[in-house]
């Protein structure tokens, strides 16, 4: 019996021994078979990390070449401007850049000196030069009314074919008000498109940065220091359009936006500059009114702004242009009728006036006027 038991006890142990490899050989595949999965996992991931390294610099590259050309078109766009701003006239007999005419601001405000450039914002036109006649219009937004596109009409369509191609016009937009702006220019262009194809007529904006910190830009108040403000303001956009068109002509008339203009008004201003009157002059008034009509030798402008500019906040710019008269052309000491006698000289005026105000609705806001020029 003892045999019999023992060769039972030897078949268990076997059974189990057999059970017990069993297991571990289907452990071993199964953790075999992981392994593979796993490894087969890594590979996959590796590629796929591989596939996004390759995109990814692809990416790179066409993003430096997108950055290169933008780089490009920037500085091709600057050259541009530049090369447009430094464009050499000789409009007066001596060779200067138009951007020069400009730096003499930076005397006056010290905010200027930390400005590269000054130039206007926006210019829409053909920056015509070297013409014998320059007229300035500076224009600001007069609410619900505008005289401004028959003051235009009036002084463009006055004018012949070869006094239009002797001449610009320029209108400078003086208002912070984007919409404004975009009603000049869009009016312009759709009843001017001759003209600003010509190059005879041009449009631009003073920057912002120009005017000094202590003006307010905007007036909503009838109030004595509003009404400062707006003077003072009056007499700085007057000095910005003489300095951009003093390079461009032999002379510069200043017009307002609320005018109109004699018919033949050019001519006759032509025959008189150069028939009617010596060349000894300090100024010509072809309207009794403000700052209207009155004519200038451009290489004088400088000199009037800079006088302009140092009396701007004390009084409005058409007694200041009598003020230079007293200070540039009479003698110290010299008799006050001495003095008047050689102003009938230098001091022209012509009559009768070429031109007359229009507009009702002042630039101020709030305020009318019904001034009028009594000889036009």
């Amino acid at each position: 019996m003892r045999p019999k038991r023992g060769n039972v006890l030897v078949a268990l142990a076997a059974v189990m021994l057999f059970s017990f490899s069993c297991f571990c050989i289907s452990r071993l595949t199964q953790t075999s078979n992981q392994l593979i999965n796993c490894r087969n996992h890594i590979l996959e991931f590796k590629e796929k990390m591989l596939l996004l390294k390759n995109k990814t610099e692809r990416n790179r590259q066409e993003l430096i070449k997108a950055l290169s050309k933008i780089k490009y078109e920037m500085t091709q766009r600057k050259n541009t401007s530049v090369n447009l701003v430094e464009k050499k006239v000789n409009t007066l007999g001596k060779n200067e850049t138009v951007s020069d005419t400009f730096e003499i601001l930076k005397f006056f405000f010290p905010h200027l000196r930390k400005v590269g450039r000054i130039y206007p914002d926006v210019i829409f036109g053909k920056k015509r030069t070297g013409v014998s006649f320059a007229l300035g219009i500076s224009t600001v937004n007069r609410g619900n009314q505008s005289y401004l596109s028959q003051t235009l009409n009036s002084v463009v369509s006055r004018m012949s074919p070869s006094e239009e191609k002797d001449s610009v016009v320029i209108v400078s937009v003086a208002d912070r008000n984007e919409d404004y702006l975009k009603y000049v220019v869009d009016m312009i262009t759709k009843r001017f498109k001759r003209q600003l194809k010509s190059g005879s007529l041009e449009v631009i904006s003073i920057p912002a940065f120009f005017y000094p910190n202590i003006l307010p830009l905007t007036q909503s108040t009838e109030d004595s220091g509003k009404l400062e403000s707006w003077r003072i303001k009056q007499v700085l956009d007057f000095c910005f359009l003489m300095l951009y068109a003093q390079p461009k002509a032999m002379y510069y008339l200043q017009l307002e936006d609320d005018i109109i203009a004699k018919k033949m008004y050019f001519t006759k201003i032509t025959d008189f500059v150069h028939n009617g009157t010596s060349n000894n002059w300090f100024y010509i008034e072809f309207s009794i009114l403000g700052f209207i009509g009155k004519l200038f030798k451009s290489e004088d402008l400088t000199d009037f702004v800079r006088f302009f500019l140092m009396f701007y906040k004390d009084k409005p710019i058409d007694l200041l242009l009598g003020d230079i008269f007293q200070v540039k052309m009479c003698d110290p000491g010299e008799t006050p009728e001495k003095c008047a006698e050689r102003n009938k000289h230098i001091r022209i005026r012509y009559k009768p006036s070429l031109f007359q105000h229009v507009g009702i609705q002042s630039s101020f806001p709030g305020r009318e006027q019904y001034s009028k020029d009594i000889y036009y």
